[in-house]
């Protein structure tokens, strides 16, 4: 690939996603790309790019920004945020919020709907305390094609063997073919809806939990920031905010800081968190 042809696409997928492209990671673009050219009836990459640069076909944009946006989800994924969200925010938040008994969780970059889908599965094993309660689970991602597939809950026999425990597949899960498909119970507890966490967050509301993991990663300082400080701004005093066992605030935002001895687990820095939760 030609090194203007990278900078361009480089530059186009930063500015629609935040990802961050170096130059050693040309051939995830090649190979990520190559078939969509083909599928437009384009012979090579070459003349993908060179159709983005002449006609900006939002459609094709679309395209190219969900083809290189990686996906990889799993129930239950890394278990120490779901043992967290168990043991130490479902507690604390069953009695900071049973005035209003309204829950509202947030998962950002749900991909294919496992994560949401793993919080639903939990309070759900708790349902008689919960029963009553207005709660809300939001799973966004930027990529619509793999929202459809939450939405759907169908799940192939790898899928749900990665990471569900065999009691949780038998109890929420219903055979069906080859595949597996979620109980009504559990998917209509779970909301999806396209987001880019570049725009603003304006209409989100507030979140009591947020799950913003493996996500950060891919953006440079400035944008994990900013995306950061927004979330800020629409989480709960006494929320939770939980990322990726290779992400952090530290160095990045004052707006949040990590709970000590709990990987991944961060509260707002002007909250008392961690006292409700039996962590302070």
């Amino acid at each position: 690939m030609r090194t203007e042809d990278f900078e361009f696409l480089a530059g186009m997928l930063k500015e629609r996603s935040g990802l961050m492209l170096t130059p050693d990671k040309v051939y995830l673009l090649e190979s990520r790309l190559t078939p969509l050219a083909r599928k437009r009836g384009l012979d090579t990459l070459d003349a993908l790019v060179q159709k983005l640069r002449l006609s900006r076909d939002e459609g094709l944009i679309r395209d190219v920004t969900e083809a290189m946006t990686t996906n990889e989800s799993f129930f239950f994924r890394d278990n120490t945020p779901f043992d967290l969200f168990k043991n130490h925010v479902m507690p604390a938040m069953s009695t900071n919020r049973a005035s209003t008994r309204r829950l509202r969780i947030w998962t950002a970059a749900a991909s294919t709907g496992q994560e949401p889908y793993s919080l639903a599965i939990l309070l759900r094993e708790n349902w008689a305390k919960w029963q009553g309660w207005n709660i809300e689970i939001v799973g966004t991602d930027i990529c619509t094609q793999v929202l459809e597939k939450a939405k759907a809950g169908t799940y192939s026999q790898f899928e749900v063997q990665r990471g569900l425990p065999i009691q949780m597949l038998i109890k929420y899960f219903k055979q069906e073919g080859d595949m597996w498909r979620i109980s009504d119970d559990i998917r209509k507890m779970v909301t999806f809806r396209p987001f880019n966490l570049l725009t603003n967050f304006v209409g989100m509301g507030t979140f009591d939990v947020i799950y913003c993991r493996n996500v950060l990663i891919y953006f440079d300082q400035q944008t994990k920031k900013d995306v950061l400080e927004r979330m800020r701004k629409c989480l709960a005093s006494d929320g939770t905010l939980f990322l990726g066992a290779a992400e952090t605030v530290l160095g990045i935002t004052d707006s949040f800081r990590p709970v000590r001895g709990q990987r991944g687990m961060y509260v707002p820095s002007d909250g008392t968190a961690e006292k409700a939760m039996g962590l302070g």
